[in-house]
């Protein structure tokens, strides 16, 4: 069992930047791909970013170039640095994390999820 901590969203202005962290429960965390997905009002919840061993990352490509997903196992702890916030990115944010280690982008291979973070960009 693996649990997921938010934090670290807000309101900005556009070309802002954020800093979100996912704190994770359990000893395994190092073993597991861990991801970020949103989620706008009315809309499916999106991919964004994954991150697995080795450096290993996934982005979307709608995030590529502005964020940055990174993960320090010894705080089991992972990170979005998300820079140059578009409007468009305004959503609630979830961490996930695989067993599988897929890096998938697809969240229904995902088994493990926190409460979301909200991010609101203004214009």
């Amino acid at each position: 069992q693996v649990q997921l901590v938010e934090s670290g969203g807000g309101l900005v202005q556009a070309g802002g930047s954020l800093r979100l962290s996912c704190a994770a429960s359990g000893r395994t965390f190092v073993n597991y791909a861990m991801g970020w997905f949103r989620q706008a009002p009315g809309k499916e919840r999106e991919f964004v970013a994954a991150s697995w061993r080795f450096g290993r990352t996934n982005y979307a490509d709608s995030v590529k170039g502005r964020f940055t997903i990174s993960r320090d196992n010894a705080k089991n702890t992972v990170y979005l640095q998300m820079n140059t916030l578009k409007p468009e990115d305004t959503a609630v944010y979830y961490c996930a994390a695989d067993s599988a280690a897929a890096m998938s982008s697809r969240p229904y291979e995902y088994d493990y999820w926190g409460q979301g973070t909200q991010v609101t960009v203004s214009s």
